[in-house]
């Protein structure tokens, strides 16, 4: 656990530094901001892709041969980035970056799981998404713009690659593949992979993850417009209430995931849905700007974000189809979310405030969360202390199952 949740967190840490390194390398290259979001979409659509298809692959070979050489790639190719020289170098290799990215969601949080036993697996899945609030929104803004200030932006990617190297190492010698794969002697059709869709609770999590996705990208990208540009104030006070919020997203994401072994998923996915939606919604404001501890409290013990993850891309999907399918459903549903939250929601969202001003941008991201709350709504529940009967799909007789130790 504690390998897994330092090599998510690093995985994390080097996907965000693009974008805390964008004010260092875009007057280099002469970036517009358009170029800018450009690179972020390039490397969340192939992070979609290798999401699903390394899941997959995951599905058939094991955890192991898919994670340890992706976490290795991803890192080499950070380092790759400090070498790049002009847009369409850094185009090519952060596409490649999202490409060996992806399959170590998949793959990961497949790994755990299956190592988990069913009582503790929310809390064992918050706890390790949990990592990428600590390291990659609260540590990486500040090791990679100090990094960037002292030596320049080309070091602070090469410092950013280092940890994932030495987990990628420890990943190789000491996590060990669940017992229960090595039980599973009979490999998927392509068949049975395709009518994993016929459980409702797939398409469900896969609109959800659109819903939970935009909300996180256009908080993310432009909640420090608003506060610097609209709100007026300085830029070191949007560091201040991002960095309370994202705090709070560490907190409340390895304990609301842990809640739900016992509530269930469905109604604390309700809980953190509705939560989510006051983030933004408190950005708008005014009044809250004359004291700024009071709205840095609010949006802490408000951003449930990284617990919204844990439930909505793995536990729901994992718990709603047979245990040989478990990557291949969070990587479904991740695809779903990264095509359409964190590709397409933040260019509709630039698009609309460049007509309509910044403030439409936190009420499409409010709309994202009360997406998320409708899906809840019809999803069925999947939690080992709440679910009554096994899920069942939609049409057609169930898929055979595999043995499953973790029950």
């Amino acid at each position: 656990m504690a390998i897994l949740f330092f090599t998510w967190g690093t995985v994390f840490l080097d996907r965000m530094s693009q974008l805390y390194l964008a004010p260092y390398f875009a007057p280099e290259f002469h970036l517009s901001h358009e170029q800018v979001g450009t690179v972020a979409s390039a490397l969340a659509i192939t992070w979609a892709a290798s999401t699903f298809l390394f899941g997959v692959l995951s599905d058939r070979v094991g955890r192991k041969p898919v994670l340890v050489p992706a976490v290795f790639a991803f890192s080499i190719l950070s380092w790759a980035s400090g070498l790049v020289h002009n847009f369409h170098q850094l185009l090519l290799v952060r596409a490649l970056m999202g490409a060996a990215g992806g399959p170590t969601w998949s793959a990961m949080t497949a790994l755990i799981e299956e190592s988990s036993p069913s009582d503790r697996r929310g809390r064992n899945i918050g706890l390790v998404v949990s990592a990428a609030a600590l390291v990659g929104l609260a540590a990486a803004p500040v090791l990679t713009t100090q990094v960037a200030a002292r030596w320049g932006w080309r070091s602070a990617f090469f410092v950013a690659g280092i940890p994932g190297l030495v987990m990628s190492v420890l990943l190789w010698k000491f996590v060990k593949e669940p017992a229960t794969r090595s039980a599973t002697q009979e490999k998927p059709s392509l068949l049975e992979y395709i009518s994993i869709l016929r459980y409702p609770n797939i398409w469900l999590c896969c609109l959800g993850a659109a819903g939970f996705m935009s909300w996180l990208f256009a908080v993310n990208v432009f909640a420090p417009l608003y506060i610097t540009e609209v709100a007026h104030e300085s830029a070191t006070t949007a560091g201040f209430l991002l960095g309370a919020s994202g705090l709070g997203s560490f907190f409340l994401g390895f304990l609301l995931p842990s809640v739900s072994d016992r509530w269930g998923r469905k109604p604390t996915l309700l809980l953190m849905a509705a939560m989510s939606a006051v983030v933004p919604l408190a950005f708008l404001v005014p009044a809250l700007y004359v004291y700024p501890v009071v709205l840095a409290f609010i949006v802490f013990v408000a951003n449930s974000g990284q617990g919204i993850a844990s439930v909505v891309l793995v536990l729901v999907p994992t718990e709603s189809v047979p245990a040989q399918f478990r990557a291949t459903s969070i990587g479904l549903a991740t695809l779903a979310g990264e095509v359409m939250g964190a590709t397409a929601a933040p260019i509709l969202a630039g698009t609309l405030a460049q007509r309509y001003g910044l403030a439409v941008t936190m009420w499409l991201a409010a709309a994202g969360s009360g997406l998320l709350f409708v899906v809840a709504l019809f999803l069925q529940e999947t939690g080992p202390a709440r679910a009554g009967l096994a899920i069942k799909p939609l049409i057609g007789p169930n898929l055979p199952e595999q043995p499953d130790g973790a029950d």
